[in-house]
């Protein structure tokens, strides 16, 4: 009998433990670059739901502010979280993470270094529509080989960029906006990438 009781209870405070656990949380705090709409919002929300567990998220698109929980026992890495809102199709700025236990995780964003070399400054006109567009724009271009820095302004429309003359040039950049899913002023999208395009990118052509 005592036996019994002693068994009960000792499978009692396992079961308990391991409650106490699973309800442990991480808490993550992402500032997200590039988050222009509701649909944008939407976008990012959808693939961190595919990591099951996923609790409390908090999208603020005018801050670019995206918070969330997760619980502590599947030890949530940095760099998987960093890397899920780069499979979004935006850019993590800044991220930190409070472990369940008072541990603080912090990274401050990359510093984008400048290239060796002559550099040249060029802008040039290409087609997007919000948010999105934006950081998709931003990231296939700095993905040349060379460019130290690239900004697009979803206002006039105007892609900015710094690169190394010796490295590559603008058409090259063009080549890889416009793979994206972008028109550019001298180089075209592909049609089947543009119709894969969310809703709120799907910009008028350039001629």
């Amino acid at each position: 009998m005592k036996k019994t009781i002693i068994m009960t209870f000792v499978i009692g405070m396992i079961a308990m433990t391991s409650a106490f656990a699973q309800n442990k949380m991480d808490r993550f705090q992402v500032q997200v670059d590039g988050l222009g709409c509701p649909f944008c919002a939407f976008g990012l929300e959808k693939k961190f739901k595919e990591l099951k567990g996923i609790k409390d998220v908090k999208i603020d698109i005018e801050t670019g502010n995206f918070t969330f929980a997760y619980p502590s026992d599947k030890a949530l890495s940095m760099q998987t979280v960093l890397s899920q809102v780069e499979k979004a199709g935006y850019t993590p700025m800044t991220a930190k993470i409070t472990r369940a236990d008072g541990k603080v995780e912090e990274n401050k964003g990359n510093v984008v270094s400048g290239v060796a070399g002559e550099l040249s400054k060029k802008s040039v006109m290409v087609a997007g529509n919000c948010g999105m567009c934006e950081a998709r724009i931003v990231k296939a271009a700095s993905s040349v080989n060379g460019v130290s820095e690239a900004a697009w302004n979803k206002d006039t429309k105007m892609l900015s960029v710094s690169f190394e003359a010796k490295t590559t040039n603008l058409l090259e950049i063009e080549k890889a906006v416009s793979t994206s899913g972008h028109d550019t002023k001298n180089t075209k999208a592909n049609a089947a990438t543009y119709k894969d395009l969310p809703g709120c990118c799907k910009y008028e052509r350039l001629q």
